[in-house]
């Protein structure tokens, strides 16, 4: 068989390849390669002989999409590569080699069929083989079936260049693959489309990135704009249109080879469509520090607000970048508030994807702490203005909810319009629901006149995890108040008296299936909160995100005067867990009240990206025989710590002390944090308890007296008991692992939908 090789270069010319690749930013990876990189854990080795081995670069070998992969060739010495024989399904494949160092060969195969397939690679009597599994470029692979309405918006998504990409060209909101150039304008400072005049010079106003070699090298950025999963991807990464096309070994001599994954935000009206925007890419800060960027509209949580498919879009826009640009040295997610559920999430169930998260105004994950905070909240509000509006003064109220602000009660209500299928006309924000970004989704929702209408809520949108209520179209949800005791801190504070305990728990009651105010509590569906447990829709932290850096950033949000959902409290809940399962949250740094930015007036963050840079080469370079996790303890930068500022003078101070819940430090009196309803009603920080166990009613539990009557009262409210929130969840289920499908992909699958 003959086999292509693309043509080595001697080791006598490489100082002259060097030079004409710093002229002309092309890349050769017989001087530059990042192959077999233990930070990239997404490969997959044949388990056969150690003299031969293949590997899956792109993406794990049973998930590859688009009838096209990466792959690796690993000898243990030097061979002659036209030795080597590469069989498809038993015939003979006749492929272009590209030799990455002495003993590694790189290729592409592509027009893979669907579904199964096995690759061969022989060199004498020694084989090697690799089980590849195919699946369309469209998805799904691990998520479930696809969600139906869905509405393309490839014809509303403006690119770079200003210009709208086109209508998709089938169901699956496909469009072409296309290439854009912007450069950034020294004079008006953003990014503009790249055209030369009429002579064929650049712009006059391009600007010039100055190198660590003191060289200055033309502003401009190369974007590709494509679809996988239906979703719209963009990857930006500096480089310019007169030096060769990028590809895996050909790569942009200014691409540092690292990369950086964005996400957009939100949750609410995030179904049902492809979405018109990603979580940006030309990012000036990051692009001048030589990173290539990537994102996808399915990683924008106000699109999407369904953290299984949103890995399953890291997943497969991940496998893109690499099949067209390389492999990189390490994959950063970032990203604020939807964008921590989504970095969280993905890093702990699908480690390899992610090799570190720089996250801000965080919270653990949708399903659990975030949704459970806007449930109670909605009750809280409607029992405070419909139920008994003169029974609490403003300030009983906040004590009860636990938050730093009274607004926060209604402005946290009208967020749970993500767990309410219903729209109405004239109700209050507080109570409405139904929300979708789209027009032409409005006359298709859910509602008495339309039982078989679409469902705007987090858990209908993510019914391949939660499954069908038996008989209905209904998604179940993991979502339970029985047993809790509203209020109880502030009760036995001293806060609120007896009688406003009494009434308050005997009154809040719960919602209905469709976030109707019903009188008695709400329960959870047994069988969707196991499955929220087992599969990491509640965020465990004892999985691969025990093994990555972890930088959790923000600005200080409790107090503000209208209310806001981000509160501090949600990243030590993250915290919380990740001590509870790993034993300490050593590879977790939180740092508040910086200002976040790369310029010189706002500079925190990129002063971040760069600690984390030196923290994940450390780990890359350490080769000692100790765990990946104890790697990551222990190659922390010296100087990035837990920190705060004050910025209460001029001249604003940064102060390292450790960051905590509660406790008398410094930061602790600049940022005090707030619990939530639930902490308020004895629920552990870590806030990632759905059914609680419950016990007896025990008067010592209590600071205030309680007459026999009051006791009586008490027991017919709760005549289960309370919650025991020691005891952990009524569910006693446990973290299945990691990489779990729920289908196509039969590989690790947890649940058929």
């Amino acid at each position: 068989m003959q086999i292509k090789q693309q043509k080595i270069i001697p080791m006598s010319l490489a100082i002259a390849v060097v030079s004409f690749c710093l002229l002309s930013a092309c890349s050769t990876d017989e001087i530059i390669s990042t192959a077999g990189s233990p930070l990239n854990q997404g490969a997959d080795e044949d388990s056969g002989s150690p003299e031969l081995t293949l590997r899956s670069v792109s993406t794990r070998s049973w998930l590859v999409t688009g009838g096209d992969v990466l792959l690796e060739i690993v000898l243990n010495q030097e061979v002659d590569p036209s030795s080597l024989q590469i069989f498809l399904n038993g015939n003979v494949e006749d492929l272009q080699l590209v030799q990455t160092d002495s003993t590694r060969y790189q290729f592409l195969l592509a027009d893979l069929p669907m579904g199964d397939s096995v690759l061969k690679v022989t060199i004498g009597e020694t084989q090697a083989s690799l089980s590849l599994s195919n699946f369309p470029i469209s998805g799904p692979i691990i998520s479930g079936p696809h969600e139906m309405p869905f509405l393309c918006q490839t014809a509303e998504f403006e690119l770079v260049t200003g210009e709208i990409y086109g209508p998709a060209l089938d169901d699956n909101c496909f469009r072409e693959t296309r290439v854009d150039y912007v450069y950034y304008s020294e004079q008006d400072q953003h990014f503009k489309p790249y055209e030369l005049d009429s002579v064929g010079l650049p712009p006059t106003d391009l600007a010039r990135i100055v190198r660590e070699d003191g060289q200055a090298r033309p502003y401009i950025v190369r974007v590709e704009t494509g679809v996988v999963n239906r979703s719209i991807y963009e990857i930006a990464m500096l480089h310019s249109p007169i030096n060769p096309e990028p590809n895996p070994w050909v790569q942009s001599e200014q691409w540092n080879k690292k990369l950086v994954y964005t996400h957009g935000g939100g949750c609410r009206r995030g179904w049902y469509q492809q979405g018109q925007a990603t979580g940006g890419v030309l990012h000036d800060g990051l692009l001048r520090q030589g990173y290539a960027l990537v994102s996808s509209t399915l990683n924008v949580f106000g699109q999407n607000c369904n953290d299984l498919l949103a890995s399953e879009t890291h997943i497969m826009t991940k496998e893109r970048f690499i099949e067209h640009y390389g492999e990189p040295v390490y994959t950063i997610a970032t990203g604020e508030s939807g964008g921590s559920y989504q970095s969280h999430q993905t890093a702990d169930n699908y480690p390899g994807v992610f090799d570190g998260i720089i996250i801000g105004l965080s919270f653990p994950d949708v399903t659990s702490a975030t949704i459970f905070t806007l449930a109670d909240s909605r009750l809280l509000h409607y029992y405070f203005n419909i139920i008994n509006p003169d029974g609490f003064t403003e300030e009983e109220q906040r004590a009860v909810a636990g938050f730093a602000v009274h607004a926060s009660i209604a402005n946290l209500a009208q967020g749970s319009a993500r767990l309410d299928p219903i729209y109405e006309e004239g109700v209050a924000l507080e109570q409405q629901g139904g929300e979708v970004n789209i027009p032409a989704l409005e006359p298709l929702r859910y509602d008495s006149a339309n039982q078989s209408g679409i469902r705007a809520t987090v858990y209908d949108h993510t019914i391949n995890v939660y499954g069908h209520v038996p008989g209905t179209r209904i998604a179940r949800r993991p979502l339970d108040n029985v047993g809790l005791q509203y209020g109880l801190t502030a009760f036995n504070a001293g806060i609120i008296s007896t009688e406003q305990f009494i009434n308050l728990n005997r009154d809040i009651g719960g919602f209905d299936r469709d976030l109707n105010h019903v009188p008695q509590r709400h329960r959870a569906d047994f069988e969707a909160t196991k499955r929220a447990i087992e599969s990491g829709r509640i965020l465990y932290g004892g999985a691969g995100l025990a093994s990555i850096p972890i930088i959790d950033y923000r600005n200080y949000l409790d107090r503000q005067t209208a209310g806001d959902i981000h509160m501090l409290v949600h990243q030590f809940s993250t915290r919380q867990r990740l001590v509870a399962f790993n034993g300490h949250a050593e590879n977790q740094i939180m740092q508040i009240g910086g200002r976040w930015g790369f310029n010189g007036d706002a500079q925190d963050l990129g002063h971040l990206f760069r600690k984390m840079d030196e923290w994940i080469m450390s780990i890359h370079e350490d080769t000692t025989m100790l765990t990946r996790a104890e790697k990551v303890r222990n190659n922390r930068p010296s100087t990035l710590n837990d920190a705060c500022w004050d910025n209460r003078q001029a001249q604003r101070i940064r102060i390292e002390e450790p960051q905590t819940f509660v406790g008398n430090s410094v930061c602790n009196e600049l940022y005090p944090a707030f619990p939530t309803p639930r902490q308020i009603a004895g629920a552990p920080l870590a806030n990632n308890i759905v059914i609680c166990q419950l016990r007896p009613l025990m008067r010592e539990s209590y600071t205030t007296f309680l007459t026999d009557e009051e006791w009586r009262e008490l027991q017919a409210i709760f005549p289960e008991g309370v919650c025991d929130w020691s005891q952990g969840d009524a569910v006693m289920a446990k973290h299945q692992g990691t990489w779990k499908s729920f289908g196509p992909s039969p590989v690790n699958r947890l649940y058929s939908p």
